[in-house]
């Protein structure tokens, strides 16, 4: 069937076509099928999808992503992609073998594979999971799907949280400390997807973070660290539109996950590398026992990629800092680099920084380079070659000024602060798009209260956006307050 392409404005990530319903009924296809275009010398494969409204019969809607098509083209079914088959092989809890996953990897990376079927990836490795061989031969096609940096250096740092605990603003400071040990450490970082905050909208706070690879390894060059976002450097790009694909129910599979963080680090040059597992209620890790298992397995892949891979397993029952929110944890951040700030964080930033510089064979203290200012001194260099401002102060970051105190209303102890429900609270309240929206914890686990004293303060940059935070505070527990009369209650 000839048809005539015309160009329209709308938003997909797939090379997609639209065609009027007769049109389809002619070419026997439907929505989310496949068409096949030739014009010239030049064959597109596109996604269907059916809008009468906006294309009449004998006319092709053509999106940004394939405008190359145009005038009068020939157009007929096109078949799936062969990687839909191995989708489905995974489906059917079948292991799949290298060549099909790298089928998979090309197709995603393509954008060939319409959302349905990548949603259908992700569910299938949610659901059956990976094998240690799928997960390596995965991780190497994630890698290779996207640019590799090379250093000069034989030792090359680097640091990961799998993330889950709120106010884990650890990755800063542990940059900082590193980098002043003379070792080179090209930190990428994401933005937030279903938290408050990331580390590159945290940092986005100080400075820039938006670069491209070329001037991330300057500024490495430079300052030997950086705080760059993943998503504008290219490095393992297929990562990012999986985790798009399951974003949306929070899934987070241990196979997949490993290769996320492994195809990564190998792609940005890295050669030593600190894994931080945190486990316990409400983070993504539940038990000590789940954090062992995927400890070993890191190593297993690690070691075949050729990296050298430490694991730490932490708890994670709880937030770190006690700011939650861009302009909150940065807060947090300088305040220790400046030798204060929450003890938590500072303790867990320690011990990273020290078990990483020896797995890369440093003889330095963190603590000394913390407390002597080498590593505040290097942080603000960093910023500056990020065109941030190198004499930033505390009272210079400034969170919402519209604030809410919660109150507890009890005597007791408190026995548990719920990192999903602090998160949603900071969310709500406009976290991260508002830098200056969040909370701040007053209290941690343990601590006793009486009735009054502040638990936590919400800070929101819009009054209506903090009394929606608050409503969703005061109709839920994050911070639960626990008195002896419930011990009682619990023994009967």
């Amino acid at each position: 069937m000839r048809l005539t392409a015309k160009e329209v404005d709308i938003g997909t990530r797939h090379p997609t076509v639209l065609l009027n319903t007769a049109d389809a009924e002619e070419l026997a296809v439907n929505p989310l099928d496949r068409v096949q275009m030739q014009s010239a010398d030049r064959t597109t494969i596109a996604i269907v999808e059916l809008m009468d409204e906006v294309v009449a019969r004998g006319e092709l809607g053509v999106t940004k992503g394939i405008r190359h098509v145009t005038g009068e083209v020939e157009v007929k079914p096109a078949p799936r992609p062969r990687s839909v088959e191995y989708i489905r092989k995974k489906l059917d809890d079948i292991e799949l073998e290298r060549h099909e996953l790298v089928a998979i990897v090309h197709d995603i990376d393509a954008n060939r594979l319409s959302d349905v079927e990548l949603g259908a990836y992700v569910t299938g490795v949610y659901t059956n999971g990976l094998s240690l061989s799928e997960t390596t031969y995965l991780t190497e096609c994630m890698t290779e799907a996207g640019k590799v940096v090379m250093w000069e250096d034989d030792v090359v740092a680097d640091k990961h949280s799998i993330g889950g605990v709120a106010g884990n603003r650890v990755t800063p400071i542990v940059v900082a400390i590193v980098a002043a040990c003379g070792l080179k450490i090209p930190k990428t970082s994401s933005r937030a997807v279903t938290s408050p905050a990331g580390t590159a909208d945290t940092m986005e706070v100080f400075c820039e973070v938006e670069f491209s690879l070329e001037e991330m390894k300057e500024i490495v060059e430079e300052t030997n660290g950086c705080f760059v976002w993943g998503g504008s450097v290219n490095l393992s790009p297929v990562d990012d539109k999986i985790i798009r694909a399951e974003t949306p129910l929070s899934l987070d599979p241990p196979g997949q996950l490993i290769a996320s963080v492994l195809s990564k680090k190998k792609s940005a040059g890295s050669t030593h590398v600190v894994v931080d597992l945190p486990y316990g209620e409400g983070a993504k890790v539940q038990s000590l026992v789940e954090a062992r298992e995927l400890a070993e397995d890191f190593k297993r892949v690690a070691e075949h990629l050729g990296l050298t891979v430490e694991c730490t397993i932490t708890t994670g029952e709880q937030p770190i800092g006690r700011g939650i929110g861009p302009v909150l944890e940065a807060r947090d951040v300088l305040a220790v680099l400046e030798g204060g700030g929450p003890q938590e964080l500072r303790l867990k930033a320690l011990r990273l920084a020290d078990i990483l510089l020896e797995c890369c064979g440093i003889d330095e203290d963190a603590t000394a380079v913390l407390d002597s200012g080498r590593a505040l001194e290097r942080f603000r260099r960093i910023v500056a070659a990020q065109d941030g401002d190198p004499d930033v102060t505390m009272a210079d970051l400034e969170p919402g000024a519209e604030t809410a105190v919660v109150e507890s209303e009890r005597d007791g102890v408190v026995t548990h602060v719920n990192n999903r429900l602090v998160s949603a609270i900071a969310r709500r309240a406009g976290a991260p798009r508002d830098a200056g929206a969040g909370l701040y914890l007053h209290r941690r686990e343990d601590d006793e209260v009486s009735v009054g004293d502040p638990l936590f303060t919400i800070y929101a940059e819009q009054a209506a956006k903090l009394e929606d935070a608050l409503e969703l505070a005061e109709r839920t527990e994050a911070i639960r307050v626990r008195g002896p009369e419930d011990a009682l209650v619990e023994r009967l």
